[in-house]
């Protein structure tokens, strides 16, 4: 040991620690143990956050039952309120994937947290026969029951931040739906034309699927609101006195503010990841959705001049490196691979919610990085969407309506008049001649009045079908 280190131990031996690190020896074998991803747990500062708040639930808690002396207990909650500040972020540093089923984040929470209370009591850092990591920062709990109370907090609230995403990109294809209401259009099914709309009403359709969305997920992200604190190893609540769980479970809903209950059933709340599979499920379906939005925009605008050309997408930078003036969809494309990664996400969530065995699972932590980076990701991509592309779609109005009066599907409105296979012929004709269906009905064969044509025809008519029968 020297100036700039102290020296720490565990069972496993002494390790030499950075005297400005509030971290410690079980913090520093998990730096040596697991360099996976390169990114650590204060990338999510709300993951540090919540581990926080579950560790100040847990002080109050220990401190109201008397089994933690209340000078000890004040600092632990003071050390937590620093954490809860943002402070000390960067002690936080090790991988968010790694073995152990997230002991090293506990433990990394843990030694940061008697570091910072034995400052706090005017000791220096390590010394912990003042304020110890286990005895006294963790009494009462485990990893077991912190760490996956911890992630779900996190989410809970990530999931508030993906909400707001998804509203805005709702509320943004809303306004460009009344933007569009009076643009007249073919609607399409199989790729083939089929019978008009409105591009506005297209639009709508999209903020309608995304407010579905929004709906369903905030009905699983309660199920994030069920804790298993007291559970300790396994569910029994070994080590922790009577009525902590209920107690700590009150304390976490009142300074977080949020409605925690603790689970009916300690045992199968610390080794069952259904909560997680249900919001990455939900996730999973709401990239689904965007990316099929996105492969519809992509469509609309495809062209310009060979493609469908109904829209056009903002500009955001040339598209080809020896095609001069090709402009690409560059932005639902990126969408588009966001979704694809939240989609692999989702199968790695189900694999390790379905590898757990006996009382724990220990792909926890593989769950939680790959729920962290969904929603991370998806933020992005949808606010980007949002922002740089469809907020600046303008419609091509009169290349919508020249589609739609030189298109055969509009004979199907002559159904319920001419009948099916009538209807069919005119098609048929149209199909091989070139003809309008106009020219074929009015001029040639004469079957229906230019009066009745135009009140099929009319506008509202297209958009808003009235059954007309002969």
């Amino acid at each position: 040991m020297n100036a700039t280190t102290r020296i720490e131990h565990d069972f496993l031996g002494e390790k030499e620690i950075p005297n400005t690190a509030y971290y410690g020896v079980q913090t520093l074998r998990a730096l040596e143990n697991f360099n996976i991803t390169g990114i650590t747990n204060a990338s999510e500062p709300l993951f540090i956050v919540a581990f926080a708040y579950v560790k100040k639930a847990a002080a109050m808690a220990n401190r109201d039952l008397g089994v933690l002396d209340k000078i000890i207990a004040e600092a632990i909650i003071f050390a937590c309120d620093e954490l809860i500040a943002g402070k000390y972020r960067d002690q936080f540093v090790t991988d968010l994937i790694q073995g152990g089923a997230g002991t090293s984040v506990n433990m990394n929470v843990n030694e940061v947290i008697a570091n910072i209370g034995l400052e706090y009591l005017g000791h220096q850092k390590g010394q912990y026969e003042f304020l110890h990591p286990n005895n006294h920062v963790n009494c009462s709990q485990s990893t077991n029951d912190t760490y996956p109370t911890s992630i779900m907090m996190a989410l809970h609230l990530k999931v508030d931040l993906y909400l707001q995403a998804l509203a805005d990109l709702r509320d943004s294809f809303l306004r460009k739906s009344t933007e569009f209401k009076d643009v007249l259009k073919m609607g399409r099914t199989q790729l083939q034309d089929a019978v008009p709309m409105t591009l506005g009403q297209e639009f709508h359709a999209f903020a309608t699927t995304i407010g579905d969305d929004i709906k369903h997920l905030r009905e699983v992200q309660q199920k994030l609101l069920e804790c298993n604190m007291g559970a300790t190893a396994i569910g029994t609540s070994i080590n922790a006195p009577q009525g902590y769980p209920e107690l700590c479970t009150k304390y976490l809903a009142q300074i977080t503010k949020l409605p925690f209950t603790l689970a009916p059933d300690l045992i199968e709340a610390t080794s069952d990841m259904g909560s997680y599979v249900l919001v990455s499920g939900m996730l999973k379906r709401s990239a689904i959705k965007i990316s099929k939005i996105c492969n519809d925009l992509r469509l609309l605008a495809s062209g310009p001049r060979a493609g469908l050309n109904e829209i056009r997408l903002p500009p955001m930078q040339p598209g080809s490196s020896i095609m001069p003036g090709k402009v690409n969809p560059v932005i639902p494309e990126v969408v588009n691979q966001t979704a694809f990664y939240v989609i692999g996400a989702d199968v790695t969530i189900s694999m390790a919610a379905e590898a757990g065995q006996l009382q724990l699972n220990v792909m926890e932590p593989v769950i939680a990085f790959s729920m962290f980076t969904s929603i991370n990701y998806m933020i992005n991509a949808i606010n980007t969407l949002r922002l740089k592309c469809v907020d600046g779609i303008t419609a091509n109005v009169e290349v919508c309506r020249e589609e739609v009066m030189r298109s055969i599907g509009i004979v199907t409105a002559l159904n319920p008049i001419l009948g099916y296979e009538t209807s069919a012929s005119i098609a048929k004709e149209a199909l091989a001649t070139g003809k309008s269906i106009h020219q074929i009905v009015i001029q040639e064969r004469q079957l229906i009045t230019q009066e009745k044509w135009d009140s099929i025809y009319s506008f509202e008519n297209m958009i808003h079908p009235v059954y007309v029968n002969a």
